[in-house]
């Protein structure tokens, strides 16, 4: 989901290199025997998710007993799941089989040879009926790295008793907060602008949105077009005009949705994860909140609102692949993406699973205690119209070094000069586009 992005790190000498394999060393021993017990034990390496294991038990009475995946569950920050898989591939750990990579990693570790290429029949299965924005994410030079899991996308939330329809255009959303404010209403703006990459994924959808480019389409040099100018100044806009939260600066995902929560700002940016919060804290309010699809930065043109998510790959270490590839496929297999987004509220990667409308017992009726996708994901075709128009952040091998330094001169956006700052990016991203590797 939207916690997931990771901010990343900066580029790494040949001195942090030896540290890095040092303590990847260290590890190696410790993963070498997860799952020893007897029988062929797949390893995967994924993000803590609350009904994950559900979906691995599924997956192994499939296999029926010629393996077991087990689920070794990272840490919560995704620093520090990049981190610790970085270190155990560097050490050469054959221990490691499927990794959970967040869609910004998938080029940088595809570059570093640490995960296979999806080939023939695995590459058909692992692309079949997926949209193409999550497809993109799994792909680098032109070649798929992994399977696509889940995918995200944010909405934009409102509460239909302030504000009755949505706004279409990011002029509309400006001047209906100004109204409220006039009004003594709720009226604020609120989205990810802290100093980390939600800043980032914001600023790249108006970018994207604007019909701009940050990079090449290649990835190999920094563009900052006349799209990616204008951008900077309707961000600047945004935050400069007496509409956002005071705590914007701080603002991350979980600090946004309170704020929309508490009754203290009229639309909300973020991923849908906040649906089921605001169903959960404020049941009688539930039917009053909203959602619709980003607005336009160019009136007559869809947003192009950039995506999350995690794809599958497999380790180029493994030493069971073919089994790897099996599982990967099945824990991202359609039935087991509904069950995901029903329990999970990860959106889906494949079209048809939006429609599929069975509940999760297909022998019993749909209700409460049965869910289907209409009754737990009312928010899904709104959904799907976003992802058809979905942008993907820059495809480089060296993304969290340009994230860190696209954060760190973004904020505080108000403070933006579009100009000057377009060029401040393009000579440090520049820099940043230096570092191939994976940074540790």
């Amino acid at each position: 989901m939207g916690k997931r992005i990771g901010a990343g790190k900066r580029g790494r000498s040949p001195g942090r290199t030896a540290a890095l394999l040092g303590a990847g060393a260290l590890l190696t021993g410790l993963v070498a025997g997860c799952g020893s017990g007897g029988g062929l034990k797949i390893n995967v390496y994924y993000a803590p998710e609350d009904s994950f294991q559900k979906v691995v038990d599924n997956c192994n009475k499939a296999a029926n007993g010629r393996y077991e995946i087990v689920y070794n569950k990272l840490q919560r920050g995704s620093d520090d799941q990049r981190l610790q898989m970085a270190r155990r591939l560097a050490a050469g750990d054959t221990a490691m089989d499927v990794l959970g990579l967040d869609v910004t990693w998938v080029s940088e570790f595809a570059e570093a040879g640490w995960v296979e290429e999806w080939k023939d029949q695995n590459k058909a299965a692992a692309s079949e009926g997926v949209l193409q924005g999550p497809l993109d994410t799994a792909t680098y030079n032109g070649k798929l790295y992994a399977a696509p899991k889940n995918t995200n996308i944010q909405l934009l939330w409102y509460d239909d008793r302030i504000t009755p329809t949505p706004p279409k255009t990011w002029d509309e959303m400006i001047q209906k907060s100004k109204d409220l404010k006039a009004q003594g209403k709720p009226y604020s703006i609120v989205f990810t602008g802290a100093q980390y990459e939600g800043l980032v994924v914001f600023y790249n959808t108006l970018v994207e949105s604007m019909g701009g480019h940050i990079l090449s389409d290649d990835g190999k040099s920094v563009v900052m077009d006349d799209g990616a100018v204008k951008a900077l100044a309707l961000l600047k806009q945004i935050t400069d005009s007496g509409i956002t939260d005071a705590s914007l600066t701080n603002s991350k995902e979980d600090d946004v949705r309170q704020t929309f929560q508490r009754g203290d700002a009229a639309f909300e940016l973020n991923w849908p994860f906040v649906y089921a919060s605001y169903a959960k804290d404020k049941a009688s309010d539930v039917s009053h909140f909203k959602w619709a699809v980003y607005p336009q930065a160019v009136a007559g043109t869809p947003a192009k609102t950039t995506i999350g998510g995690y794809d599958l790959a497999v380790s180029s270490l493994s030493q069971h692949k073919p089994e790897a590839y099996e599982a990967a496929l099945c824990l991202r297999s359609p039935e087991n993406q509904k069950f995901s987004a029903i329990n999970d509220g990860v959106p889906p990667t494949i079209e048809s699973v939006y429609h599929n409308d069975t509940p999760l017992d297909p022998s019993k009726p749909a209700g409460d205690d049965n869910p289907n996708m209409a009754t737990k994901y009312p928010m899904r075709d709104s959904i799907l119209d976003a992802l058809k128009e979905a942008a993907v952040r820059p495809l480089t091998p060296a993304y969290q070094n340009m994230s860190t330094v696209m954060s760190k001169i973004l904020s505080p956006p108000a403070e933006i000069d579009p100009k000057a700052t377009a060029d401040k990016l393009r000579e440090q991203l520049s820099d940043a586009l230096q570092s191939k590797g994976v940074i540790p």
